[in-house]
């Protein structure tokens, strides 16, 4: 059989090993406390959950969808209003999204040609770079760099460089780093791609996971905006609806209608009894957002604070649901760090190297378990030793 030369750019995933080595530990009876994948489990509030049960109970809500529901694209417009300030046209400036990873994966199809570039950053979530590496496109990396904040620096991008490239990916609150950009950054971004013809695509999927008072507001509120880009938003994390799988892509009407087009030829729309749990979300009572927020902040603390009284420094994370940290000193390897974590621990997070070459030295811990597992994490690396150097 022969195959697709694009799948060459993919092997088998550390999360898919890490999925094999959690599979094997619990075989044996081991314990396992899995940091490693961000898979959400804070539960929708009850009032998402009625609205999906009545839908679901009514027969005629399971056709085929084909195009959003005016009454969704409404209600996305009027949350982007309320929440963010950003006016949109319901009708040509908003697409929903099966997850906002499909929207990320399959839009690079409907703006690049086989060999075009592609800025993404690094470390960065990984179907930033595989969707466009599925369009036939070539990447070029831009560090984000913990001198920098993490921050990408748009003047180290070199001129032919950025005059080449097709559309650029960026994420604040950032994936994997938890990184926040300040405002002038995003005014450079749009000054950035105005001058060099650049696409802009921005992923907001945390803005609602911000800690400590502080806030996060949204890309296509600045001024110029939606001259050059779009928005990727997400209710996965801020509405506990992971597995129903609902996002959006909101902004520049170009760039938002291919995306529907080509949207129309692969899939037949959003479960309708899904488009009234979304609808239900965005529209509601907000106050279970503030709920899904202290969870993840009490969290974070737990861990920080746990396991730099162990000896491992964490600097606190400002947004996210995740912790991002350099490995032990005593450790040079990133993967054999994260592998022994779990082997001597049965702790598992994810190696910064599967984010991307500027990801080595550094680990990802995703806040998706109880407070009682958490302090269970922090006792076992602790009673593990692993933290310590050996000579």
């Amino acid at each position: 059989m022969q195959f697709a030369k694009r799948m060459n750019h993919f092997n088998e995933g550390i999360f898919t090993r890490l999925s094999e080595i959690k599979r094997q530990r619990l075989e044996q009876g081991l314990g396992v406390i899995d940091l490693s994948v961000g898979a959400p489990n804070t539960p929708p509030a009850q009032h998402i959950i009625q609205a999906l049960c009545e839908a679901a109970a009514d027969v005629q809500n399971y056709t085929y969808a084909i195009n959003d529901q005016s009454e969704l694209l409404e209600a996305a417009s009027e949350w982007y209003q309320r929440r963010y300030q950003v006016d949109l046209d319901p009708k040509t400036e908003v697409c929903s999204l099966l997850g906002s990873q499909e929207g990320l994966a399959h839009i690079s199809l409907s703006i690049v040609d086989e060999g075009d570039l592609v800025l993404v950053p690094d470390p960065c979530y990984p179907v930033f770079a595989d969707g466009p590496l599925l369009a036939g496109a070539e990447l070029y990396y831009m560090p984000q760099q913990e001198e920098h904040q993490y921050v990408i620096q748009l003047e180290e991008i070199p001129e032919a460089i950025a005059q080449r490239a097709k559309f650029m990916l960026v994420s604040y609150p950032n994936n994997p780093t938890t990184a926040m950009a300040p405002e002038q950054f995003y005014l450079d971004l749009i000054a950035f791609a105005k001058k060099h013809d650049i696409i802009v695509l921005h992923d907001n999927a945390y803005s609602e996971l911000v800690f400590d008072g502080k806030s996060c507001g949204s890309f296509l509120a600045f001024p110029g905006a939606m001259d050059v880009g779009v928005e990727f938003n997400s209710l996965s994390k801020t509405y506990g609806l992971a597995g129903a799988r609902i996002g959006f892509c909101m902004g520049n009407a170009a760039i938002v209608s291919m995306l529907k087009k080509l949207k129309s030829n692969m899939d037949y729309g959003m479960f309708l009894p899904i488009q009234k749990a979304a609808i239900a979300a965005i529209t509601g009572d907000q106050s279970d957002v503030d709920r899904v927020r202290a969870i993840y902040e009490e969290r974070r603390d737990i861990l920080c604070q746990g396991f730099s009284r162990l000896g491992w420094e964490i600097t606190k994370p400002d947004a996210t649901m995740f912790i991002w940290t350099r490995i032990p000193a005593h450790y040079d390897s990133s993967e054999q760090f994260a592998m022994d974590l779990v082997s001597r621990a049965g702790v598992i997070v994810t190696p910064g190297s599967a984010f991307g070459p500027s990801g080595e030295g550094y680990v990802r811990l995703a806040l998706v378990q109880d407070v009682e597992n958490l302090h269970r994490a922090v006792s076992s690396v602790g009673d593990s030793g692993i933290l310590r150097a050996t000579t």
